[in-house]
């Protein structure tokens, strides 16, 4: 197709800001799907996304739309996510287009991801069109939203569009404005293939499906081509588009996004961001790809039963490669047997990469406490990475633990402001600055360590703010601090799954939390058993599950008291040797409890 007649374009926006609901009114008013076929959140198919009504994957469709101007143009739309837990698939996603429809919710305004968002698109010089969103509500303030764009962000919003996604008022219009906006993608049809590869995942009948961007030349069906990463060749089986139900074509030119098969086997050989060319005619150089995603959270995913460690090590794989963003490594632990540790964007991250696997999978898996990247000093000034609590090294051996700060900014209606500045300070913030919108918004930035917004601090800034604030952080550095090793030992033995790495001041607390979350999930035993926070050799918080007892001294009636403390003793006996015996299982329970409720 003429590289005039295509625009290539993302849609980016926060979380809940009419994205979705977007792409289904361009998909209809484009004729791409049917009346009968129309249905909320047509491109998310995974059954999580509908569950929570959020985008997890970016999805791709081209859509044919005849212009007023009587000319018809192939629009290439992807639909990213909008939680920042989900930034590394805007990233790839920004790679493969020339343009990006920023989408604010004309009652909400701009929002913390709303800027992160548009700074990627402007480091990868994207034409941005603003795009007001939900006009017909009756909070709507499309003029006060446009002059925070203009403010915050720095967009010229002169050109901007005010939509109704959920009815449609506005859509047509700004269909002719990304005809107009959105510049053609450049490239040469007559040079070497140089393909992008920006997505793919695995199809348990055709292998690794690539979806892919063509900057130069073309690609046809029984083309043999190269990964230029590896310099794996394969040959082409099949190509095609989501239109957005899948077609195949014979050929994809320049400038043009679509997929290819090509009985890929392994999952290892297809890498995001790769470039791809042909072997007989080959580019001699590739594009510069994605940077390495760094992971922010890390935690050890378990199969409840041992005998599914196959089946989680292939279940990783195949989603590894559906989610670039995920690494992962073997491990195994004494409670919990053979696992892996992996690493994650965030804790939303960490909870859809669960619920996928036990879902996708049929797995049933255990998650240890999440922990973040501490850098550990020696005496000899050796640094040493750290992200299993189990990995840090004796206290007389460490010189000093740096743990990660972040740059985290929240934008709050203003009359919050002292609810989130003393939540902040609860997490050991630094406040950087504070700044109003208007009379009624602020931003402020603080800086905090990582490992303390890691598990409750969104949801209790939800809460405090009534659902109207929103967060977004990014990693600036390593700072010292008084980090130590929190165990947990049952019955004296070290639950190593359930250790963690916490600030000194705060770690009595989390102690007398762990113990008392973990009495109120293990069942109890035919003998007692303790439950032991230690710090060290220290043991600084307890609590004892009590023994289920038969009542021995049921059949006495009467008689000497003898008689009675000789059973009893007879019992108690028994309990101890029970006691030196026996083991205790921890229940899953007692780690998703853990997992969900721990204090930072």
């Amino acid at each position: 197709m003429i590289t005039e007649l295509i625009r290539n374009f993302c849609i980016i926006a926060h979380i809940d800001h009419g994205k979705s609901t977007l792409a289904d009114r361009l998909l209809e008013m484009t004729g791409a799907i049917s009346s009968r076929e129309k249905k909320a959140q047509f491109l998310d198919n995974l059954d999580i996304e509908r569950e929570r009504g959020i985008t997890v994957k970016a999805q791709t469709v081209s859509l044919k739309y005849k212009a007023k101007n009587g000319t018809t143009y192939l629009l290439n739309l992807i639909d990213t996510p909008g939680h920042v837990d989900f930034t590394y698939e805007v990233s790839q996603s920004i790679k493969a287009c020339e343009g990006a429809l920023l989408i604010v919710d004309a009652a909400q305004g701009v929002q913390a991801q709303t800027v992160a968002n548009v700074y990627l698109a402007v480091a990868d010089d994207l034409e941005i069109l603003p795009v007001i969103n939900k006009i017909d509500l009756p909070a709507a303030e499309p003029k006060r939203v446009l002059a925070e764009i203009e403010n915050l962000i720095g967009l010229d919003t002169s050109e901007a569009v005010e939509v109704s996604a959920k009815s449609g008022l506005g859509v047509d219009k700004l269909l002719e404005e990304i005809i107009k906006t959105v510049p053609p993608p450049k490239g040469d049809p007559e040079k070497p293939l140089l393909a992008l590869i920006f997505d793919s995942w695995f199809d348990a009948y055709l292998g690794v499906v690539v979806l892919f961007r063509v900057f130069d030349g073309e690609v046809s069906v029984n083309d043999r081509i190269i990964l230029m990463s590896n310099e794996k060749q394969y040959i082409v089986t099949s190509l095609g588009k989501h239109t957005p139900h899948k077609k195949n074509f014979d050929k994809i030119g320049v400038g043009e996004t679509g997929f290819f098969t090509a009985s890929i086997k392994d999952l290892s050989d297809v890498r995001v961001g790769d470039s791809v060319t042909l072997v007989k005619n080959p580019t001699p150089k590739a594009l510069p790809g994605y940077a390495p995603i760094k992971s922010m959270v890390f935690s050890g995913l378990y199969p409840v039963d041992t005998d599914d460690y196959n089946s989680l090590k292939s279940a990783m794989a195949k989603l590894s490669l559906n989610d670039a963003s995920i690494n992962y490594e073997a491990e195994s632990s004494t409670a919990l047997g053979f696992g892996f540790r992996c690493g994650f964007l965030g804790l939303l991250h960490l909870e859809i990469v669960q619920e996928r696997l036990e879902k996708e999978f049929d797995l049933n898996i255990i998650l240890t406490n999440p922990s973040v990247v501490f850098k550990v000093i020696d005496h000899k000034s050796r640094e040493i990475e750290v992200d299993n609590p189990v990995k840090l090294p004796p206290p007389q051996n460490i010189k000093q633990i740096k743990e990660p700060y972040v740059c985290g900014t929240i934008l709050t209606p203003s009359k919050y402001i002292g609810g989130v500045m003393k939540l902040a300070i609860d997490k050991r913030a630094i406040q950087k600055s504070l700044e109003y919108l208007s009379t009624d918004r602020a931003i402020l930035k603080f800086e905090f360590p990582l490992s303390e917004i890691l598990i409750d601090f969104y949801d209790q800034l939800k809460t405090l703010t009534e659902g109207y604030a929103s967060f977004d952080y990014e990693l600036i550095d390593y700072r010292a601090g008084k980090m130590v090793r929190l165990d947990i030992l049952i019955n004296g033995e070290l639950i190593d799954a359930l250790s963690l790495i916490a600030h000194k001041d705060k770690i009595r607390e989390n102690g007398l939390f762990f113990t008392k979350q973990l009495k109120s999930v293990i069942p109890r035993q035919m003998f007692e058993v303790s439950i032991q926070a230690a710090l060290g050799a220290k043991i600084i918080a307890r609590e004892t599950i009590s023994a289920l007892r038969k009542n021995v001294t049921a059949k006495c009636y009467g008689g000497d008291i003898t008689r009675k403390r000789k059973l009893l003793e007879k019992q108690k006996r028994g309990k101890k040797r029970m006691k030196q015996l026996g083991t205790v299982e921890v229940p899953k329970e007692a780690f998703l409890s853990l997992l969900r409720f721990t204090k930072s």
